[in-house]
């Protein structure tokens, strides 16, 4: 599958031209604008120690220090990104801008480059030279985090073990991200990210490589917390698919990435997706108790269809699953 392209306008290449001030189409609505003042000072999101078995059920958002991949492979998919992004727009094949240009009300300030892995034979077919080899090293050095992660969640589920039905319902789909956050000549009238939960079984990015922009908002509440990086940690993100089979005892938290001002910024997050011929729906573990259902089967295929045919929402996506009458 090739890298996707998300829209014709290119931030990254706007950014270069020394713009004196944000162009319009980029200007969010008042109320999607992000406000300093609306940061909870003093409050983090829990360091959570994953070697000790411990099962973040309070928070969909948590930094990881023992993760296991070398932080060289982070250093190295750094600066992979930085190429790719250095490159002519003309050489860089299929990239994107924004999130869904053609529904959104205004456009985000972000280019990105989204890679699916499907195979080597398509990996080497349709990854970009200048970054294929490192960003299938992150992924590969990701695979123990990725099972200790899985099987350190399940257990806060009662669910004894991931067998091979299973196993592609929760970490069938493999996607990187490489995103690129211009500086931006008015910050305060857009975002780089606007405020959403991922649709994933769970995400990890790496903190932020230059100056954090991620902001999380708790128990759907109206302020926002500044995800500090932390040196040689990955932030486990929970996604909506995991929310859906642990019948709300994990939740996807709601998140945005900030534009920048004085610094260009980027990341890269690696996010583990069920198959799309997945079903999603509660373990039956969860339920076994005589817990209500809070979710109906949906397709995995359909979940990420609706997603992706409307501009980021907060938490909204997740009523795509809700049993109505509850």
């Amino acid at each position: 599958m090739a890298p996707t392209n998300g829209s014709t306008v290119v931030t990254e290449g706007l950014s270069e031209k020394g713009l004196k001030s944000l162009p319009k189409q980029f200007h969010q609505p008042l109320e999607e604008r992000f406000s300093e003042k609306r940061i909870l000072d003093h409050v983090s999101i829990p360091l959570i120690d994953m070697s000790k078995w411990e099962s973040p059920e309070n928070w969909g958002f948590f930094p990881d220090c023992d993760h296991g991949v070398p932080l060289e492979v982070l250093e190295r998919v750094k600066e992979a990104t930085h190429r790719f992004f250095a490159l002519p727009a003309e050489r860089r094949g299929r990239y994107g801008s924004s999130f869904v240009p053609h529904v959104e009300r205004a456009l985000e300030w972000k280019d990105f480059l989204s890679l699916f892995y499907v195979s080597e034979e398509e990996t080497s077919a349709f990854w970009p030279p200048v970054c294929k080899d490192e960003m299938l090293e992150y992924m590969r050095s990701s695979e123990v985090l990725i099972k200790r992660l899985m099987d350190v969640l399940v257990k806060g589920l009662n669910v004894k073990r991931i067998d091979e039905i299973r196993e592609p319902m929760l970490l069938g789909s493999r996607r990187v991200n490489l995103n690129y956050y211009p500086m931006c000549p008015n910050p305060e009238l857009t975002v780089g990210v606007g405020r959403h939960s991922d649709i994933s079984t769970f995400t990890y990015p790496p903190p932020r490589m230059t100056i954090g922009g991620l902001h999380v908002r708790k128990d759907n509440g109206t302020d926002w917390i500044h995800v500090a990086p932390i040196s040689g940690s990955l932030i486990i993100n929970i996604g909506d698919a995991l929310q859906i089979m642990s019948n709300g005892r994990y939740k996807s938290i709601e998140h945005c990435v900030i534009a920048n001002g004085s610094q260009t910024q980027i990341s890269v997050p690696l996010f583990v997706n069920p198959k799309p011929e997945a079903i999603l729906c509660p373990f039956p573990e969860v339920l076994a108790n005589g817990e209500k259902p809070l979710y109906k089967p949906v397709l995995c295929a359909d979940y990420s269809r609706h997603f992706y045919t409307k501009a980021h929402d907060g938490k909204k996506t997740i009523d795509f699953a809700k049993i109505s009458d509850i």
